[in-house]
């Protein structure tokens, strides 16, 4: 089912694996024309626009954009118990795990009178996208809406593609997570044109722009986050989902595949990789594939996924070779399941996020770790971060010096500034010790 690529005997370099990885064919570049009419039809007639979208890619015209909070109340009010109870498990272990990531004031002194303060400001609002096309994510609302609300964003805003089987409405999971999360600001929109609505707004149905967009979505939607970029911050492009196992012959060979197949879940094109120092277990996981897929409900979806050039089974020389592979690669969900799982770790640089042993499946980070699982893809976690509170916030310098403190590096601005050929800024300072009747302030 999955194409096996041997890379035993090659040098494990960093430029060796990256031209060797393999990659999902379809690239955001090729989204970028269709994204970008979508946003500039939105941006020229609102909510006409996002209507006749909404008809075109969902199959169904919203009755109202902007879901109302009767409606919300009320998805909060029908959730199924379990539902709901795991939902408030969800928040509260999310909330416990994003807390640590909001860093407190700092005060510099450089001297006498001078100082820096750094500070984490967080943006006054923030635009969340939660996807609603094979699966229904009522997790994604929590992964997103918890950050937000711990970094101390005071405006939230949720767009989720309108729903066929529910007559053009959200989903009501998707309504009744946002509820319980306070949210009453919700939608129903979707795809290129709700990032771009997020991003420019839609005055008409009280929709303010945002300055920050986040959350995970098909190749249209990254491609329309890459577009409007510069008009807001994006936490990253979260595609098509992607899992590397890193596992040798300790390995439990059913919980690689079943970890594999788990992700296949998602989409035709999600990514599958196991990498591995073990033909053994290469064999073994294989045999557990063909069982395991046919076994799971969306075993069509699976089969594609794991038949595509975006998956395979990577063998290589050792585990050194395993990391440096991943590290080439830069997976969403990286899982190491081997008899030396520390050591493993310690030659990690690039994930999303890093499950290690068998017991943490990416399914756990998924709803109940207490982690984030909107993550980068594509392999863009070789330079950003998952998703957190720090995606909200912005360090800022507040500068303070007194009169003294300024007149002791006065002379060394004029100098640069010379040096520099831009006189005015020595001058900014020296205007400042020009009236001797000032006070020293």
């Amino acid at each position: 089912m999955m194409q096996t690529i041997d890379l035993r005997g090659v040098q494990p370099t960093r430029a060796a694996f990256e031209r060797l990885v393999p990659r999902p064919v379809v690239d955001v570049q090729v989204a970028m024309h269709v994204a970008t009419e979508l946003i500039d039809d939105v941006r020229a007639r609102g909510a006409v626009a996002l209507r006749e979208q909404a008809e075109r890619f969902d199959g169904v015209a919203p009755s109202a954009l902007r879901v109302p909070a009767a409606e919300i109340a009320a998805a909060v009010e029908a959730l199924p118990a379990d539902v709901r109870a795991a939902l408030d498990e969800v928040i509260a272990r999310v909330r416990q795990g994003t807390a640590a990531q909001v860093p407190p004031p700092a005060e510099t002194r450089i001297g006498p009178g001078a100082t820096i303060v750094q500070r984490w400001q967080p943006v006054e609002r923030a635009g969340l996208y939660v996807p609603g096309g094979k699966a229904v994510y009522p997790s994604s609302v929590v992964m997103s809406a918890v950050p937000a609300q711990i970094a101390g964003v005071s405006s939230v805003a949720i767009a989720s593609p309108p729903q066929r089987e529910f007559g053009g409405a959200v989903h009501p999971v998707i309504l009744g997570a946002a509820g319980l999360l306070g949210i009453d600001e919700v939608y129903a929109m979707g795809g290129a044109g709700a990032i771009g609505a997020l991003a420019y707004g839609v005055e008409e149905i009280g929709l303010d722009p945002v300055q920050v967009i986040t959350g995970p979505g098909n190749i249209y939607v990254a491609a329309a986050k890459r577009v409007v970029r510069g008009q807001t911050g994006i936490d990253s492009e979260a595609g098509t989902t992607e899992i590397l196992v890193i596992a040798d012959a300790s390995a439990n060979p059913r919980y690689v595949a079943a970890d594999l197949v788990s992700q296949a879940e998602h989409d035709e094109a999600a990514a599958s990789l196991l990498v591995t120092d073990s033909p053994d277990l290469a064999e073994r996981v294989a045999a557990e594939l063909e069982a395991v897929a046919a076994a799971t409900r969306h075993s069509d979806r699976v089969r594609t996924a794991l038949s595509g050039p975006q998956s395979g089974i990577v063998l290589v020389d050792d585990l050194a070779a395993a990391a440096a592979f991943s590290n080439a690669y830069g997976p969403e969900h990286l899982e190491i399941q081997t008899a030396s799982d520390d050591a493993v770790l310690a030659d990690i640089q690039n994930a999303g996020a890093i499950f290690v042993g068998p017991s943490a499946p990416v399914s756990l980070g998924d709803y109940l770790a207490g982690s984030n699982h909107v993550l980068p893809t594509g392999g863009q976690a070789r330079f950003s971060s998952g998703l957190g509170a720090y995606s909200f916030l912005r360090p800022q310098q507040i500068i303070r010096y007194d009169r003294d403190a300024l007149r002791e590096v006065a002379d060394r601005i004029v100098a640069l500034s010379g040096a520099e050929d831009l006189p005015a800024h020595g001058e900014a300072v020296t205007a400042r010790f020009d009236d001797p009747s000032v006070s020293n302030r």
